[in-house]
């Protein structure tokens, strides 16, 4: 096994003052790896980057959505009263209200959409937890099928912490047919199951799987079930993360592209010609992430202003730039 590299620099007044290191990977259209750096081919988890493929088995078994609101259930969204009202509007679809959601609490990830909720008097809630969108279409599909949504007890095995009938549980139909279409997506099988940040299970396949992964949703056809998750993205980004993110901006940028982020700095990208990138920086942090897309990006020929902007994150000296994080030139060159 090899193990993750340096893939950014910290440079502060010219001076390099420390390191991310990572793993990147780029798959060609059949899905085989073209380039990678670090580890590339052992189980990790996509964390909230497998939302795509988690939108994908809810609408093979019967989520009635599109355009925003699809986009929406594939999101981490930032918490802004746009993907507020949509969160109402998935449920409300299915007949219930923001009170069926299992998501923990929390403020909305946005800072500007946090002071606003926090001015108008609000604590944290549920609604405005990231992961909302998914998992109120997570109850939509299960109310499609007559399926189970929630139970209280806890689980007495192994099998995780919720009860086998509440929708979060690794047991649950629901996140079955969800675990066939990461399985199907990725081209490989799930390795370990998890709990995520939300509640629901988080899956774990290999970082060229999470990759491929994207280019088959960025290729397919506006028709497939894979290719109207993509146009989603496409024509909603701002629902499928924020209108103030950095995913929403590479959206918008390059035609034909389609991202998601995962918590933990993992990214992931589509390109319209069937290639996947995805990365993760090993730290964990997001500063490094959208320098590191952006550089393998450049790397295979793509050219934006977008991707410019975003090849540097900057650091602040009393409260001006004075450095940036960096893609390492040995590996961006």
């Amino acid at each position: 096994m090899t193990e993750p590299v340096i893939v950014a620099d910290v440079v502060r007044s010219d001076f390099v003052e420390g390191h991310h290191r990572g793993s990147v990977v780029v798959t060609n259209p059949d899905g085989g790896v073209e380039w990678s750096v670090g580890v590339v081919d052992q189980p990790m988890f996509p964390r909230s980057s497998n939302k795509p493929m988690q939108a994908l088995g809810m609408l093979r078994h019967g989520l009635d959505l599109d355009g925003k609101l699809l986009a929406l259930a594939g999101a981490s969204h930032s918490g802004e009263q746009l993907h507020l009202d949509g969160v109402r509007e998935i449920l409300a679809g299915a007949g219930l209200d923001e009170s069926a959601l299992r998501t923990p609490e929390a403020y909305p990830l946005d800072d500007a959409a946090r002071d606003a909720w926090v001015k108008a008097g609000h604590q944290q809630e549920r609604i405005t937890m990231n992961c909302s969108g998914k998992h109120a279409a997570m109850i939509a599909t299960c109310v499609a099928n007559g399926w189970p949504i929630h139970d209280d007890a806890l689980a007495t095995s192994a099998d995780g912490v919720w009860g086998v009938d509440d929708y979060r549980s690794p047991k649950h139909p629901l996140q079955q047919v969800i675990r066939t279409a990461v399985e199907d997506s990725a081209g490989e099988k799930v390795s370990y199951v998890a709990v995520d940040g939300c509640g629901a299970p988080i899956l774990a396949i290999s970082l060229a799987g999470l990759a491929r992964s994207f280019g088959l949703f960025a290729a397919a056809s506006p028709d497939t079930l894979e290719g109207r998750v993509a146009g989603a993205f496409r024509a909603f980004p701002e629902y499928a993360s924020g209108t103030r993110r950095d995913e929403a901006e590479l959206i918008q940028a390059i035609p034909g592209l389609f991202c998601k982020v995962g918590a933990e700095s993992v990214y992931a990208v589509g390109l319209a010609d069937g290639r996947g990138i995805a990365l993760k920086i090993e730290d964990g942090s997001a500063r490094a992430r959208a320098v590191v897309m952006a550089a393998t990006l450049k790397m295979l020929g793509l050219e934006h202003d977008v991707l410019d902007k975003q090849l540097h994150a900057p650091l602040l000296g009393g409260g001006v730039p004075v450095g940036s994080v960096r893609p390492h030139p040995l590996i961006f060159s």
